[in-house]
């Protein structure tokens, strides 16, 4: 657990100190230059899990550590994203209603209540709904609480994305996660996942990436690097060897998923301007590609 925390840290930190220049030599401001760095923070597990099985590495020392160094990464990202939410709804004066300081306690709370949603709350439904008199019971209580979990949070101004993502990790540890798996997969392949493709896509502009067409390109080298040395020089601290370190940053290149959905959320919330949505969008797809490819060569060079 160790090297994946110093690696999962490292290739948080990296990229959020390295990418924010960037977005201020490039014309946006200091809020969205900081949270330009936070969409690039983020790691595929998804991508990352995928290549590393193909390559049968998956069990190996440097696939558990990307493995449990990605899942990390991403809850850094989301929890970034749900303060940086926070921050900017409050500048804005939609919550003039609640103070800052009042904001912040609840939000606290929240997170202290995640762990005995997982310790108590998660297990006490999976049981209760194994007996139901309904063959998808589980998948049911899952449902309810990752709905329930995603409405405190947007009520108390943090990202409804980290309650479902908490609730995800909550049911995980429970004896009905494979089960619920199995019953949720169809639903986000079948439904929520093209839904969400197109309404990025809806969002985009080709003359945007026309226009930004160097955004894209420095973006792109800029990700891809401070993700494989951030997280490399982790792997190197925690005692890989250079091979393994290369590898365990070439996993952690990849954005994902987890990229484009904190990317859209900041849309929404008014935190990324039209100007320069196309131009990020792309750069994540583009740093997704590359991935595979990186961990392909890295792969060459390692002898399990």
């Amino acid at each position: 657990m160790r090297p994946s925390i110093i690696v999962a840290l490292l290739g948080v930190l990296i990229p959020m100190v390295l990418i924010y220049p960037v977005g201020i030599v490039f014309g946006l401001t200091q809020f969205e230059s900081l949270f330009l760095s936070v969409i690039f923070a983020a790691t595929s597990v998804s991508i990352s899990v995928a290549v590393m099985k193909e390559l049968n590495l998956l069990d190996s020392k440097s696939g558990s550590t990307v493995l449990g160094a990605a899942v990390v990464d991403d809850v850094l990202a989301v929890v970034l994203l749900s303060i940086m939410v926070s921050l900017i709804g409050t500048k804005a004066g939609t919550d003039t209603q609640i103070p800052l300081a009042l904001t912040f306690l609840e939000q606290l709370i929240y997170f202290a209540a995640i762990y005995f949603v997982m310790r108590f709350i998660a297990p006490l439904l999976a049981r209760l709904g194994t007996k139901l008199l309904n063959p998808v019971g589980p998948t049911i209580m899952a449902m309810i609480l990752c709905f329930g979990m995603a409405y405190i949070a947007n009520l108390i101004g943090l990202s409804a994305v980290i309650g479902a993502f908490f609730a995800g990790i909550a049911i995980a540890q429970t004896h009905v996660a494979h089960e619920v798996d199995q019953s949720i997969e169809p639903i986000g392949y079948a439904i929520f996942i093209p839904v969400f493709f197109v309404s990025i896509g809806l969002s985009m502009s080709p003359a945007g990436i026309e226009h930004d067409l160097l955004l894209i390109i420095v973006l792109t080298i800029v990700a891809t690097l401070t993700k494989l040395l951030g997280a490399g020089s982790g792997a190197k601290w925690a005692g890989f060897s250079p091979n393994e370190a290369y590898l365990v940053g070439a996993g952690m290149v990849s954005r994902g998923e987890m990229a484009l959905i904190i990317a859209q959320i900041g849309y929404q919330s008014k935190l990324i301007s039209d100007d320069y949505y196309s131009a990020i969008i792309t750069a994540i797809i583009l740093t997704t590609l590359l991935a595979p490819l990186l961990l392909k060569h890295a792969a060459r060079h390692i002898n399990y």
